[in-house]
């Protein structure tokens, strides 16, 4: 089994730790190039009239110090990606403190890294899936033939895609089973899909399933475990819905 994350919108910003080392992140020689690319593209974006670049990123105007802090990403700070990643789905997951073989198997979605390994040091910065960066263009579309060389896809294995719609568009396996996880709530027999809830939701499920003694091999597997953690599931073709109180 592998866990597909979301990043996060909310970052820790590391007080300390050596700059990034793009070779020792997730996949590195294989991505390298691409990270480079959009390194330079983003430093590239710093120099640009403020109010552009401030567009471009899409933050507001009291976040135009993101701008200058994404232009010197090389010499700032790390930390592991379990760590700068906040937000609701990374509390209620609590990456850190699970075992090693079971964060082993997670990889979290970047638009400007890729994917990342949990472990992987990795500044605070600022960039989003959605934007489209000069040079570079939409960034899902950029990654997708970068990732569908990279990324492990063997048949018989399973998939369980936590990502958001702009981050799972960048890679989607072809031979293994792929499990997207979305959540639902349901008052007097209407259900409604739930946005800000859905990621406490995956949070949760992605640590059951991560803390299980033996990893699901199926959809059936992954379904079952979650019913046993306690959580009312259905499953559908290529999706587990997680049912929540409305």
């Amino acid at each position: 089994m592998l866990i597909l994350l979301p990043p996060s919108e909310g970052k820790a910003a590391p007080s300390a730790g050596p700059p990034v080392e793009l070779e020792a992140l997730a996949f590195g020689a294989a991505l390298l190039e691409s990270r480079l690319k959009l390194l330079g593209a983003l430093e590239r974006l710093a120099a640009e009239p403020l109010e552009r670049a401030v567009a471009i990123l899409g933050v507001s105007s009291g976040q135009a110090g993101e701008v200058e802090l994404d232009a010197k990403l090389r010499g700032a700070p790390t930390a592991p990606a379990a760590e700068v990643y906040t937000g609701v789905l990374y509390d209620r997951l609590g990456l850190p403190a699970l075992p090693k073989r079971a964060r082993e198997r997670v990889l979290i979605a970047s638009a400007l890294w890729g994917v990342l390994r949990p472990e992987d040091r990795i500044p605070y910065y600022r960039l989003s899936a959605k934007a489209k960066l000069p040079e570079v263009g939409a960034l899902a579309g950029f990654w997708r033939p970068v990732l569908k060389e990279a990324l492990p896809d063997e048949e018989g294995s399973l998939v369980v895609d936590m990502r958001s719609g702009a981050y799972a568009a960048a890679w989607k396996p072809r031979r293994a089973e792929l499990l997207a996880v979305r959540a639902f709530s349901e008052v007097k027999g209407k259900r409604k899909p739930v946005s800000h809830m859905a990621k406490a939701v995956r949070g949760e499920v992605a640590k059951a399933l991560l803390a299980a003694k033996r990893a699901p091999a199926d959809a059936a597997g992954a379904a079952d475990l979650a019913a046993k953690a306690g959580f009312e599931v259905e499953l559908g073709p290529g999706h587990l819905d997680v049912i929540v109180a409305g």
